[in-house]
């Protein structure tokens, strides 16, 4: 029989310290190109595969995007969605949003293509027969916890989420039933703040809806 491991005691300084790494988890756009340890990746995705997922699914699947071509091609990308975005912008916000800095993809050392596994067979379907998109919100989990894990380290997480998903995953040749979740640059962020870059420039501060849940 295995043995049980006593479980830790999460006492107030551990609870203080949490939230500390929480309010100073910032959306990362301005980085450093200081090279990251290779083995410092690997250890911040062995800590996402800790993440919870619907039936112990695990769906996420992460590609790192290293050369040189496939870089170029996400570059391209973003910036033909972006212009797309800018022109969707009411007339009087274009401005705001032309100002904006929204991806680090010329700086970042690292960089992740997440995406999910929609037709993987672990967890025999356990929990998404009537919600199937848990599957994403499943790699979703284990962004947060790389990006948490991540904060902690001192190195900085950006989201890109400017991108056309479906050419994205023709041009890291990943397969068909892989779903674009997310696009991660990861490297040592050139500032630290505790206030979110967007707030800073004026786009739109933070709402706080969860402290004002509605009730039934």
């Amino acid at each position: 029989m295995t043995p049980i491991e006593p479980p830790p005691v999460f006492d107030g300084a551990f609870r203080d310290g949490l939230e500390t790494l929480l309010r100073w988890r910032r959306d990362v756009r301005r980085f450093r190109t200081d090279p990251v340890a290779p083995g410092t990746v690997d250890r911040l995705l062995g800590l996402a595969d800790l993440a919870p997922s619907v039936g112990n699914s695990q769906p996420w699947r992460f590609v790192a995007v290293e050369s040189t071509a496939a870089r170029a091609a996400v570059r391209a990308n973003f910036t033909e969605a972006n212009a797309d975005a800018l022109g969707a912008q009411p007339e009087e916000r274009r401005h705001l949003y032309a100002s904006l800095k929204l991806a680090g993809l010329d700086r970042a050392p690292v960089q992740l293509a997440v995406f999910t596994d929609t037709g993987t067979a672990q967890g025999h379907g356990l929990g998404r027969r009537t919600m199937p998109q848990t599957l994403e919100h499943s790699t979703v989990m284990a962004v947060h916890t790389l990006w948490l894990a991540a904060r902690a380290d001192g190195i900085g997480v950006g989201w890109v989420s400017i991108l056309d998903p479906d050419r994205l995953r023709r041009d890291l040749a990943v397969p068909e039933d892989w779903s674009l979740t997310a696009y991660l640059c990861l490297g040592r962020p050139e500032q630290e703040h505790v206030v979110p870059e967007l707030e800073r420039a004026g786009w739109q501060a933070r709402t706080g809806h969860g402290r004002d849940p509605i009730r039934r």
